[in-house]
């Protein structure tokens, strides 16, 4: 059972990402906004960096590298549910995010050259208004997933003899 839950995580987050990607290039024209409540505005940005825009100004080669980095980081993702995946639902989950966030950025690339980002978290403090990098929702899988990980890094129990063997026990779920 559990070796399916990463592949169908990361499935959930790239359809889930295309989705509202599609619903905003559909409704909103490029650079313009739209405020769902005070602290929340849906925007339509368009990324042709990285994380915060990192690598924007780069040239053809520049974009070529960027993209043969992520498709390598989604290929070293997708080796590592294979091998490491299955062995806790909470890892699969996790892992799942992370690789479904990168296909999501990666499909934006492949199609547009950039990645559309679109929502913007901001709060006003007295006359000051303090606002997080537009982002999308493969952009919250991967931080989601990344975030998981190290949590469960953190408080993982000490490994003992029979967990070992339990753990790499073959999945027959």
């Amino acid at each position: 059972m559990r070796s399916w839950v990463p592949w169908l995580t990361a499935l959930i987050v790239l359809v889930s990402d295309r989705l509202t990607k599609m619903a905003v290039l559909d409704r909103l024209e490029h650079g313009s906004w739209t405020e769902v409540f005070p602290g929340l505005t849906i925007t339509h940005v368009r990324n042709p960096g990285i994380a915060f825009s990192l690598f924007a100004d780069g040239g053809p080669f520049t974009r070529v590298l960027l993209h043969l980095v992520i498709l390598t980081a989604v290929v070293v993702i997708a080796w590592m549910v294979v091998h490491h995946g299955r062995h806790r639902i909470l890892s699969g989950i996790a892992f799942g995010l992370v690789l479904g966030g990168a296909l999501g950025n990666l499909v934006d690339r492949v199609l547009y050259g950039w990645v559309l980002d679109f929502i913007h978290v901001w709060i006003r403090v007295n006359d000051r208004v303090w606002a997080w990098p537009d982002f999308n929702i493969a952009d919250s899988a991967i931080t989601t997933g990344a975030i998981l990980l190290i949590l469960i890094e953190i408080v993982r129990p000490e490994k003992t003899e029979e967990t070992e063997k339990t753990e790499h026990a073959p999945d027959t779920d």
